[in-house]
């Protein structure tokens, strides 16, 4: 059976503002003893090799690689491959196991698609200027309300769900991002078990600092979580290297963001050419409260790129409101790059 994950649960509504290392015997002779008996010295044994500190080359190799790519972008302006700036991405988010938390699980899967080709022609409609590339946003580690046997509230999908995902994307011309909550366990201790999967050029990151209770110590739900810029570096250097060891493109990294405290010392991130970081705005509410959220966190907090989400439930919940359409997220300042749909 699914776990209950609290992601179903609405995101807070939105409130108004007011508000990049390294550093790397002689043979003694013959002596004599000091009463004149002469002894052969002990010849010492052959140093064995220094052995190799793997972490370091890895680091250098890193660092190569950064020097490397930065080098692409000052002559041609982005790496090969990129999707952003020259796309906007537009996405269907949820898990496809649970209904409840969002549009990518709660209809059937042909059902789903065809709506979504139906907002990607008003995407593409409202803005020619721009291609349009589809994505479906999968929440793959997941935060639980239950403490599970090592106590750090959160699930990962199986391998078949998450293979599943990955084909979906294939199928419809979609690129995938898998969403990584980790209640009370860390970026650190997570990551690397979606590494396989991140090898694939279609596949991407998302990270949810809403779920994220190590520095909070209570269970996903009773708080709203943080991450630092450390915590963003740190899944940066993870997909920026996972990029150069299998030569792909740009990996895409969503951060969502509602709340000022959900995101610390935004000025500390450090930007990669072979990562393209997207600040997602996805609180809910009525286009005022969201537009003014979006200029209080996104627009006043720069980083790289922007996002902006759209509830089709919790979105049109107050009194006189609507689901936003593509023209007025447009209007946005920056205009978002990435929208979803939950």
């Amino acid at each position: 059976m699914y776990s209950v994950s609290f992601s179903f649960l609405p995101r807070h509504a939105v409130v108004a503002a007011s508000l990049s290392l390294l550093s790397l015997s002689a043979l003694p002779g013959c002596g004599t003893r000091s009463d004149g008996e002469s002894t052969a010295a002990k010849v010492a044994a052959p140093a064995s090799p220094a052995p190799l500190d793997t972490m370091q080359i890895k680091l250098a190799a890193m660092r190569r690689d950064s020097l490397k790519a930065d080098s692409i972008v000052r002559a041609n302006g982005q790496l090969p491959g990129a999707i952003l700036p020259g796309h906007r991405i537009v996405a269907f988010y949820g898990n496809i196991r649970a209904k409840g938390m969002g549009i990518l699980g709660r209809e059937p899967k042909e059902q789903m698609f065809r709506k979504f080709d139906k907002v990607i022609k008003e995407w593409e409609a409202a803005d020619p200027s721009i291609p349009v590339q589809r994505a479906i946003h999968n929440v793959t580690i997941t935060a639980q309300g239950a403490a599970g046997k090592d106590g750090k509230y959160r699930l990962m999908n199986s391998k078949a769900t998450i293979e599943e995902v990955i084909q979906w994307g294939k199928e419809h011309n979609c690129i995938v991002f898998l969403d990584v909550q980790v209640g009370l366990s860390n970026l650190e201790n997570e990551l690397h078990k979606l590494e396989p999967y991140l090898k694939d050029p279609i596949v991407h990151l998302g990270i949810d600092p809403e779920f994220a209770m190590e520095t909070k110590g209570v269970r996903p739900g009773k708080k709203i979580g943080t991450y630092d810029a450390k915590d963003v570096n740190f899944a940066v250097k993870f997909l920026a290297r996972i990029v150069s060891e299998n030569k792909l493109p740009p990996k895409v990294l969503t951060v969502h963001r509602f709340t000022q405290g959900m995101l610390t010392n935004y000025k500390n991130i450090k930007t990669d050419p072979r990562v393209q970081i997207v600040m997602h705005m996805d609180g809910w509410g009525d286009p005022t409260l969201k537009k003014d959220s979006y200029k209080a966190y996104i627009q006043r907090e720069p980083v790289q790129y922007t996002g902006f989400k759209l509830f089709y439930e919790y979105d049109i919940k107050p009194k006189n409101s609507h689901l936003m359409t593509p023209k007025e997220v447009i209007a946005l300042t920056p205009t978002p790059l990435y929208v979803q749909y939950q």
